[in-house]
């Protein structure tokens, strides 16, 4: 049976409703899932959505195609996909999320956790070649019962967060998923809460749930000036990621995040590993280390950063994107409400919050850009880039290929990977001075010019 191999990402399945997505897509996929859950000794899997118009009735095919192969379904209904994890954590140990994310409202895709473990890679091709192969067999004992997991993950927040004193906050959800657990969350916590498009609607008619876009976080910052609000948080369409406003209206990207959640996790567990991406800020690393614990950069993608945290038993791990995994006091899944609450426990200690944030190391630097490529092409170029760059950038220059090109000075650092979702190249330049970043920007781009004449470089879609 032929699928749309395009659909089958890096970290997750993800495609165009009903063109590459549909009900029978996912009814396979229940059934490839399902014999992948039963040869690791699992039976019961969880299953959510989030808010798209296509969730409902991909989430039924998907919960019947695990059913036919004797899986026992548990049914959290619409939830974040961090809920989903919580009861893929709590209830069983496998899981799947019916969500299109940050994507534009006619997609929709499926993030999978399989036996306490986020999926990817060749185990997400695995399911491709059982679905295509149809080597699935009927089993017996398949059923589905409904489950409403939203109560014990309010109280699980609420028993760890403890504010030290009541905030009053702007929470913007943009018509996504969090805006029907988020707000509640935060006033169980004692805030106060001004709510923007909390109201859940798969057309997203305000604007797009997306905070790691600058024009999506206007509203927020509107709000703040409008009010006596301290801070704004934003999230994302399926609330994994989470945007954060200053009340002078900056935007706290995640890197500069991690440097206030690794002193406060450090404060408890010293001497820990802290794991960050490539995107991240070289201020990053120097704000670990002197927090006490060992910054550990490693390759961009929410699934691999869980299983490198896995690995070196690390109790915080964040991206660039707005993934922040806390393992500490948490079960090492991406959550945007669970981090805004830790983030609000440490500045709830302080009188100006925004001060605290601005306060926060911070460089110069370009948006994430990017230079479409020919299918297959970002791997192939990213090796010659490695290749080249011993003679180009010679000592103190500090070289790093563990995905990609990332070249580090003393004054800032530039970066050239393939992403793992699109067939492009990600480029992003920082410099303790703006004519640090335009040095290192003409010096990338120059040897980007050597594998790729004519390089057209373009804005970023996360």
């Amino acid at each position: 049976m032929p699928f749309s191999p395009a659909i089958f990402k890096a970290y997750d399945i993800r495609g165009i409703v009903p063109s590459t997505l549909n009900e029978d897509v996912a009814r396979n996929l229940g059934r490839a899932f399902g014999m992948a859950a039963r040869a690791k000794g699992q039976s019961v899997v969880a299953v959510g959505r989030d808010g798209r118009l296509s969730g409902p009735a991909l989430s039924a095919a998907l919960m019947a195609g695990l059913v036919e192969v004797g899986i026992e379904v548990i049914d959290v209904g619409m939830v974040t996909t961090p809920i989903l994890y919580f009861a893929a954590s709590t209830l069983c140990q496998s899981g799947i999320q019916v969500t299109g994310s940050h994507n534009p409202k006619d997609y929709n895709g499926f993030k999978m956790v399989l036996a306490g473990k986020a999926i990817y890679g060749e185990e997400i091709q695995d399911l491709r070649r059982t679905m295509e192969e149809q080597r699935w067999t009927a089993a017996p004992g398949g059923s589905i019962r409904s489950a409403d997991v939203l109560a014990d993950y309010t109280t699980r927040i609420v028993g760890d967060v403890k504010l030290a004193r009541p905030m009053k906050i702007v929470v913007d959800s943009g018509n996504g998923i969090a805006g029907a657990s988020a707000p509640g969350i935060f006033r169980a916590l004692g805030c106060e809460v001004i709510e923007l498009f909390s109201e859940v609607d798969g057309d997203f008619p305000n604007h797009h749930p997306d905070p790691s876009k600058p024009d999506n976080l206007k509203d927020v910052i509107a709000a703040l000036q409008n009010s006596d609000a301290e801070l704004g948080l934003a999230f994302d369409g399926d609330g994994d990621r989470l945007g954060i406003v200053t009340k002078d209206g900056q935007n706290i990207f995640p890197d500069r995040q991690m440097m206030l959640f690794a002193q406060d996790v450090l404060s408890r567990v010293p001497g820990a590993p802290i794991l960050f991406d490539v995107k991240c800020t070289q201020r990053l690393a120097p704000a670990i280390e002197a927090a006490g614990g060992r910054a550990v950069m490693y390759k961009t993608g929410h699934s691999l950063i869980k299983a490198r945290m896995k690995e070196l038993d690390a109790p915080l791990g964040g991206e660039m994107s707005g993934h922040i995994f806390f393992k500490e006091r948490w079960f090492g899944f991406d959550d945007g409400t669970y981090a805004g609450c830790r983030l609000l426990e440490i500045l709830s200690r302080s009188s100006d919050p925004s001060a605290v944030l601005n306060a926060l190391p911070t460089s110069f630097s370009t948006p994430e850009l990017n230079v479409s490529c020919e299918e297959g092409e970002p791997h192939r170029l990213t090796a010659e880039l490695q290749a080249l760059a011993q003679e180009t950038f010679p000592a103190p220059a500090q070289i790093s290929t563990i995905d990609g090109l990332r070249v580090d000075w003393a004054d800032g650092f530039g970066l050239i990977r393939a992403s793992n979702t699109t067939p492009v190249l990600v480029l992003r330049f920082e410099g303790h001075t703006q004519e640090a970043m335009h040095r290192i920007e003409s010096a990338m781009l120059a040897l980007l010019e050597r594998v790729k004449p004519g390089a057209r470089i373009g804005g970023a879609a996360h």
